[in-house]
């Protein structure tokens, strides 16, 4: 008899498991189908935070992933809460040892108790929240975020279906994630080879056709009607082609940002407190659309170069829009003493993607022992912040 009933409560528990694992699938597949008609990537995590509601008796859900573009962890989706709650939010591993645990145990966790010794008090406190459930983000090892959830002041507790369906919604999202960075890869891979082939047709075509001019007119003999007529022709021929190939983009491509150039100074004011960085000017910061992800790429680059190069106790960020064009001034005082022209690689870089948009990028020291970094890209009417 006994035998009988603990066969009966396996199958009855394997049946529970499997449906619960059905639930997850499905409600990922239609967040990814949604998402992907849709045209929503960017609402992909909200999404998914609604579905899991629909499976579990969660009530409000923010997730929290990291962001290797914004070096943060930040507010990626979230349902039956405003995620703009957390829009000013730092959240670190070291400030939430729930999440540090769930991540390490690779388990879902439930508190109950001590709730702003665990996580955050900014969050327990905006939330009111009582009773937490953190859900890892993770797969091979690879920790990219948490599911934090709760039953809008209901206590009860986690039923095993439900754990199971948090759990392997987090490894759906985290393949999710590892899907993207691999695109993404992909997508650099694509950019490399083109690189690679524009090297080879300019040295196919334009360096050939000039190394045959520089053989002709190398030559003892004088060049006559025909010959003079060919290497022109040559000429002509080899500037079109690199004309043509210059007209590719060779900077890096930016990619698309879903913050501001407000909220990327924030991150980093908090960051690196020890800079002072501050805004100048009375009208703050304005960014032409368009431009967002330039002018934030221009400004990491201009403050990792003043954390290697120098020892800024001031820095100051200024932006306007003059006579058609979009002016970003960073500008540090720690230029004392170092060597004239030091700029890291990445500056150099970033001027390649400032080419890329038709602009410049100038770096260099200023009078009074100050460094500045100066981006000045046109932008049209249409282009104009609203």
């Amino acid at each position: 008899m006994s035998s009988s009933t603990d066969e009966t409560t396996a199958r009855l528990a394997a049946s529970a498991s499997a449906s619960a694992s059905a639930d997850a699938l499905e409600i990922f597949a239609d967040v990814l189908a949604k998402s992907e008609e849709e045209a929503l990537g960017d609402d992909f995590y909200s999404r998914l935070c609604e579905g899991i509601t629909r499976c579990t008796a969660m009530a409000r859900i923010v997730i929290f992933r990291y962001d290797s573009a914004r070096r943060r962890v930040y507010a990626a989706g979230s349902y039956g809460v405003d995620v703009d709650l957390f829009a000013d939010y730092y959240f670190t591993a070291e400030s939430a040892p729930l999440a540090m645990r769930a991540l390490a145990e690779d388990r879902v966790l439930e508190l109950t108790s001590d709730l702003t010794e665990q996580l955050p008090a900014e969050y327990v406190e905006r939330l009111g929240a009582r009773t937490v459930v953190c859900t890892p983000i993770s797969a091979r090892g690879r920790w990219m975020g948490v599911i934090l959830s709760d039953r809008g002041g209901d206590e009860a507790t986690l039923s095993d279906g439900e754990r199971e369906v948090l759990w392997i919604l987090g490894k759906m999202a985290a393949l999710a994630a590892m899907a993207r960075a691999a695109t993404r890869q992909y997508e650099r891979a694509v950019q490399l080879e083109a690189r690679i082939d524009l090297a080879r047709e300019l040295h196919e075509s334009v360096i050939q056709r000039l190394f045959g001019i520089s053989l002709a007119l190398s030559g003892d003999q004088p060049l006559d009607e025909q010959a003079r007529r060919r290497c022109a022709d040559e000429l002509q021929q080899a500037l079109s082609e690199l004309r043509n190939a210059i007209q590719r983009p060779l900077g890096r491509s930016l990619r698309r940002t879903n913050t501001t150039l407000v909220e990327e100074v924030a991150r980093l004011r908090h960051e690196h407190p020890d800079l002072g960085i501050v805004v100048d000017g009375d009208d703050g910061l304005v960014v032409p659309g368009g431009l967002e992800a330039l002018a934030q790429s221009v400004l990491a680059e201009a403050i990792r170069n003043a954390l290697k190069h120098a020892h800024p106790t001031r820095v100051g960020v200024h932006t306007e829009l003059r006579d058609g064009a979009f002016v970003l001034e960073v500008t540090n005082d720690g230029a004392g003493g170092r060597p004239a022209g030091i700029a890291g690689m990445g500056l150099r870089l970033a001027n390649f993607e400032a080419l890329q948009a038709g602009g410049l990028l100038e770096f260099g020291a200023r009078d009074g022992g100050n460094w500045q970094v100066r981006l000045v890209v046109p932008h049209g009417e249409e282009d104009a912040p609203r």
